[in-house]
């Protein structure tokens, strides 16, 4: 008897585990999840490598940085860092957002909390976001090839560097008297290999990180897609039960007149 009361008293909480498994939005969680790992991928490489190149700029070609009034090289940098910071928090909240409303498209909240996205506000609200999830999807794109430049860059000077040869006792990576640039003083220009390594690595981090979060906006388009599909279908579906229900109603009453007429009649 003691086990049967334990089974009732366990079963809510198994039917609510259920229940809370049943509202997630797994398509939008696992796009968000993708985005988020996207987007810290790119974010904490990018950081990272852009530093990397600083610190090779100013140690083997000698770039100083300008007055402040001035746009530099180094400056650049700096800016695309501010940059980074901003993508990531912007992208951070987006998915949130996102996700929110992943979670008002399913049909446990709908159930729960009625139809919003059949509304007028709900279909604005999936419109926007679909006509913004394009838009960045498209700028991620430009982010991607971006990224690949100095990819295909440090690429070439690393393969340069496999052929390391020794010159007065140091590793030669590259000399950019063989490109035509420096002088008779410009010594030839030693590299680490260990550093340059390294920065090529994380720019080819940061290249994967925004590739992934592409992917994740495809997938978000298809989401909000199928959302709008259903807002649509759903909508047409409200009307027809809405003329149905009118049209029983009107028969209902027409049905009620003639009984209570024949009632009349025969009394």
């Amino acid at each position: 008897m003691e086990e049967f009361n334990i089974t009732i008293g366990h079963l809510p909480i198994r039917l609510c585990c259920v229940k809370c498994l049943g509202v997630l939005p797994y398509a939008s969680l696992f796009a968000t999840i993708l985005l988020y790992a996207g987007v810290a991928l790119f974010c904490g490489c990018g950081h990272e490598a852009l530093s990397g190149t600083v610190t090779i700029l100013q140690n083997y070609f000698e770039v100083v940085r300008a007055p402040v009034e001035t746009l530099d090289v180094l400056t650049m940098i700096d800016i695309l860092k501010y940059v980074i910071y901003g993508v990531a928090a912007a992208f951070f909240v987006y998915g949130i957002l996102l996700m929110v409303e992943g979670f008002f498209t399913t049909g446990a909240i709908r159930d729960l909390y009625g139809d919003f996205k059949i509304t007028a506000c709900g279909r604005c609200v999936s419109a926007w976001f679909i006509m913004l999830t394009y838009i960045f999807f498209l700028a991620w794109l430009g982010v991607t090839a971006f990224t690949s430049l100095p990819v295909f860059m440090y690429f070439n000077i690393w393969t340069i560097c496999q052929n390391t040869t020794v010159v007065e006792g140091a590793n030669l990576c590259l000399d950019l008297r063989q490109f035509g640039k420096g002088g008779p003083g410009w010594p030839v220009l030693c590299l680490i290999v260990f550093q340059l390594d390294m920065t090529f690595h994380l720019f080819v981090c940061a290249l994967a990180g925004a590739g992934a979060a592409v992917i994740a906006m495809v997938h978000y388009l298809m989401v909000l897609s199928a959302n709008w599909a259903y807002v649509k279908d759903a909508c047409r579906m409200q009307k027809y039960e809405d003329i149905k229900s009118k049209e029983e109603q009107e028969l209902h009453d027409i049905h009620s007149t003639r009984s209570k007429e024949r009632l009349n009649a025969y009394t």
